[in-house]
């Protein structure tokens, strides 16, 4: 069974003006479409073939590069567009609040913590919260890399993440990635990033 592009539950304009719909169509529908094809030719050959994204991705050290790099982008992008959406509530509540704050302080100090990450990611790659245990933490990977690999720094279930790839944010803030982090944050899907906090 091959793996599929997933649809989005909201239309390429819907998170503007934070995020543009040029940038969201090229993304989702190149991007995320290439990262798709590529895994799926890549996993012909393979023994990994059936197995699901996280088992594939999980012993990154083990796969071949292609597989480790199109496998991390269809899992990235699929976690990305799913913690997005117009409308969403302004911050995290109830239990996801109370881990945040026991493992940062408060709120605002995750959030200097997550956009440091994301702002000092050098060249591509992304910036995550990371549930391990009881606990959260910010981390940050080159490339296609998650904290689900074996090859992350630090390793967990990412409950939410931002793509500091260029293509992701170009269009609309060229060089200005601070700018673009400052916008995720307006667009934010808390209540999944709840949900994946809760499983």
């Amino acid at each position: 069974m091959s793996f599929i592009l997933p649809t989005l539950q909201y239309d390429y304009k819907a998170l503007e003006p934070y995020i543009d719909a040029q940038t969201m169509e090229i993304h989702h529908s190149k991007h995320h479409a290439a990262y798709t094809n590529n895994l799926n030719g890549a996993l012909e050959a393979s023994d990994l073939k059936g197995k699901s994204i996280e088992a594939i991705i999980e012993n990154a050290s083990k796969v071949a590069p292609v597989i480790r790099n199109n496998g991390g982008g269809f899992y990235n992008h699929g976690l990305y567009w799913d913690i997005m959406t117009p409308g969403g509530p302004e911050g995290p509540q109830g239990k996801l609040l109370e881990a945040i704050n026991g493992s940062f302080g408060s709120f605002d100090s995750f959030k200097d913590s997550f956009t440091k990450a994301a702002t000092t990611r050098f060249g591509s790659g992304w910036a995550w919260l990371v549930q391990k245990g009881d606990s959260l933490v910010v981390s940050s990977t080159p490339n296609q890399d998650n904290p689900l690999m074996d090859v992350a720094e630090v390793q967990g279930s990412p409950i939410l993440g931002i793509d500091v790839w260029e293509h992701a944010y170009y269009l609309k803030y060229q060089n200005r990635r601070p700018e673009y982090i400052e916008a995720f944050f307006k667009v934010i899907n808390w209540n999944e990033v709840a949900k994946r906090f809760k499983a």
